[in-house]
C-alpha cells in the first residue's frame, strides 16, 4: 500500500493548474512577438520591435515609479507590522491579540475598490488627514495627497499589512522562548535579547514577508489607477492603457513579460543580498 495514498488526488488538480498557466505565458511570449496592426484585433507577422519600443523614457519611468513603490510600500508595511505581529504574539491579554488580529485581517474582507475608494476620500482635501492636520494647526491650506505617489503608497501599505502581519506573526510564534530566557538569565536586558536573539530568528520571516509585500505591490492595479489618476504611471497601469485604450495586444504583451521578468530579477537579488543576514536565524 502506498505511504502516501493521497498524492495522486492532489497532485492531479496542482497540475492542471501549472500546465494552464505555462499555456498562459507561452501564449502571452508569442503574442509579445507579433506586430500590432492599427484600427484592428488581429496581431500581424513576428517581430522584436515591441521590446525595443520599452526602451522609451515613458516606459523606463513606469518601470522606476513600479520599483519605487514596490520598495516604499514593503519597508513601511515592514516597519508598522512587526511591533503589530510582536503585540500579538507576545502580549499576555487575549483582548489584545484578539484586537489585533480582527483589526489586521478587516481589510483582507474588504474588494480592493471598495477600500480604494475609501481612501480617496480619507485622502482628498476634505478628508479627514487634511482636516485633523487643519485643525491642529499643522498646515495652513490643504495638502494634495490624491494623485500623489505618496497617496498611492499609504493606501498599499493598508492593503498590503494584513498578509505582513501574519506571515510575520507565524515566525515569531515559532520562536522558542526558552532561549530568551537564557539570555536573560546570563544578564542580557529586553533589548539585547531583541536585538542579538529575537530578531535573528525572526529574520526568515522578515525576508519571507518584504518578499510578499514587494511582489504583492508590483502586481497591484486599481489602487495605482484610482489613486494615482494616471499620474502616478505603473507597468500595471501602462498594460491597461496600452492594451485596453489604444488596443495595441502585442505592446500590453511585451510590458507584461517584462514585467514579470523584472519582477523575478528584483527578487532574485533581493534574496542573494538577504541570504547572509537570514543565516543570522540559523545561529
Amino acid at each position: 500500500m502506498s505511504k502516501r495514498p493521497f498524492l495522486g488526488l492532489f497532485a492531479s488538480p496542482a497540475t492542471l493548474v501549472a500546465i494552464s498557466i505555462v499555456a498562459a505565458l507561452l501564449a502571452i511570449f508569442q503574442y509579445s512577438l507579433r506586430a500590432y496592426v492599427p484600427g484592428s484585433l488581429r496581431p500581424g507577422g513576428f517581430t522584436i520591435e515591441n521590446f525595443a519600443v520599452l526602451w522609451k523614457p515613458m516606459f523606463r519611468k513606469a518601470f522606476l515609479t513600479t520599483f519605487l513603490l514596490c520598495f516604499w510600500t514593503a519597508l513601511l508595511t515592514l516597519l508598522a507590522g512587526f511591533p503589530l505581529a510582536y503585540a500579538m504574539v507576545r502580549s499576555k491579554s487575549s483582548l489584545v491579540r484578539g484586537g489585533i488580529l480582527i483589526t489586521s485581517l478587516t481589510p483582507m474582507f474588504l474588494g480592493e475598490v471598495i477600500r480604494t475608494y475609501s481612501w480617496m476620500i480619507v485622502l482628498g482635501k476634505q478628508g479627514i488627514i487634511n482636516v485633523c492636520l487643519l485643525r491642529l494647526g499643522v498646515i495652513s491650506e490643504p495638502i494634495s495627497l490624491m494623485f500623489t505617489t505618496t497617496g498611492v503608497v499609504i493606501a498599499l501599505v493598508h492593503f498590503t499589512l494584513p498578509i505582513v502581519i501574519i506571515m510575520i506573526a507565524a515566525a515569531l510564534s515559532h520562536i522558542d522562548w526558552n532561549l530568551e530566557k537564557a539570555a536573560a538569565s546570563l544578564g542580557a536586558g529586553r533589548v539585547r535579547i531583541f536585538f542579538t536573539v529575537t530578531l535573528p530568528l525572526a529574520t526568515p520571516g522578515l525576508v519571507a514577508a518584504t518578499s510578499t509585500a514587494f511582489s504583492w505591490t508590483f502586481s497591484a492595479f486599481a489602487t495605482p489607477q484610482m489613486i494615482g489618476g494616471g499620474k502616478v504611471q505603473t507597468i500595471s497601469t501602462l498594460v491597461y492603457q496600452v492594451g485596453f485604450s489604444s488596443f495595441n495586444m502585442p505592446l500590453a504583451a511585451s510590458l507584461s513579460l517584462a514585467g514579470l521578468l523584472f519582477t523575478i530579477a528584483v527578487l532574485t537579488l533581493f534574496n542573494v543580498g538577504m541570504r547572509k543576514i537570514e543565516k543570522l536565524g540559523d545561529c
